[in-house]
């Protein structure tokens, strides 16, 4: 992809490498913060989205539609989720986003859509774990050893003081080598794990990032005060938690209850069952600006089911357009 023709005028053409450039951590955060206070206060636009498991194979096709803003124009992201490209070392989402300009409708930017949601859903996770965790959380276990897991722990790194990191994943080589990775990339204390068992308990903060269609993630090993992100139960089909987490959480958090109620799995499941009713489901951005509580005892076990939204390819798409025109007004 080039760059070169915004000189002319027209669109951003942005690779996921130009994309990671202009997208560090930190900004990825803001946006994401953005994207749930706008989605909190009501200004933002969030049309349902479209997730559409394959009759061929097991890969999810999605569409997301969405509006931060009356200053950034629409943003749309197609794209499929493929598990078994985890096998051949691939991320397990390929997408594309376009974002037009908010008066004329124009192109503004075509950029490379497996970049921006990898650090789009890591950077949310990381804005969910400082609304939602204690403030002396320093203990973070990650399930998953992918691109998703790896992102996730730089960006929780960004918004507590990691001390130590235990992982676990299924392939003990892959576990392995994304530990060390970390370590030497973090400066921190990151083992690598024979057992998911082992990398939860007694673990201040929990983040499951795998394309688990089962339980990962089990309630009976949460320490009190614990908080459990979900990244992977984005269809009714996949739970990487089961359901004694939401039985023993004492706030169950989402990014919108709307979509969750259709897509989440633990939650589908949960409301199936009428073991949580609609009004238990409390809105992030809600949390955010407010308007909900999300933890209110030290002891509180509290759960974060996030499945992603327009909003935030949105928000950031928005922060590596205006990371881009910085740029090149410097130049």
């Amino acid at each position: 992809m080039r760059e070169d023709d915004a000189a002319d005028g027209g669109p951003l053409f942005l690779s996921g490498e130009q994309v990671r450039e202009l997208l560090d951590t930190d900004t990825a955060i803001a946006s994401q913060r953005a994207a749930f206070t706008a989605l909190g206060d009501g200004s933002a636009e969030l049309p349902g989205k479209i997730m559409h498991p394959s009759r061929f194979d097991d890969s999810v096709v999605f569409a997301y539609l969405a509006r931060l803003s009356a200053a950034t124009g629409a943003v749309a992201k197609f794209g499929s989720v493929n598990p078994g490209n985890a096998a051949a070392g691939l991320p397990t989402v390929h997408a594309v986003i376009n974002a037009l300009d908010p008066v004329t409708g124009q192109p503004v930017a075509v950029m490379d859509g497996t970049a921006v949601t990898t650090l789009r859903t890591a950077a949310a996770s990381a804005v969910a774990f400082d609304a939602l965790a204690n403030a002396d959380s320093a203990e973070l276990a990650v399930l998953g050893s992918g691109t998703q897991a790896l992102a996730h722990v730089r960006a929780v790194a960004r918004v507590r003081e990691v001390r130590s990191v235990r992982l676990w994943s299924r392939d003990p080589g892959r576990r392995a080598r994304a530990a060390r990775r970390l370590a030497a990339e973090l400066g921190v204390a990151v083992e690598a794990v024979e057992t998911a068992e082992e990398a939860v308990a007694g673990q201040a903060m929990v983040a499951a990032c795998t394309l688990s269609a089962a339980p990962v993630v089990r309630g009976e090993w949460l320490a009190p005060g614990c908080t459990v992100v979900s990244v992977g139960s984005f269809e009714p089909g996949r739970s990487e938690v089961d359901a004694e987490v939401l039985r023993r959480a004492a706030a169950v958090v989402v990014d919108d209850p709307a979509t969750a109620a259709q897509h989440a799995g633990p939650v589908v499941d949960a409301l199936r069952e009428r073991r949580l009713a609609r009004r238990d489901l409390i809105p992030l951005g809600g949390v955010l600006t407010g308007t909900h509580r999300g933890r209110t005892h030290r002891d509180d076990i509290v759960f974060y089911n996030s499945v992603g939204l327009g909003i935030q390819d949105a928000a950031a798409a928005w922060a590596v357009i205006a990371a881009a025109r910085a740029r090149d007004a410097r130049r």
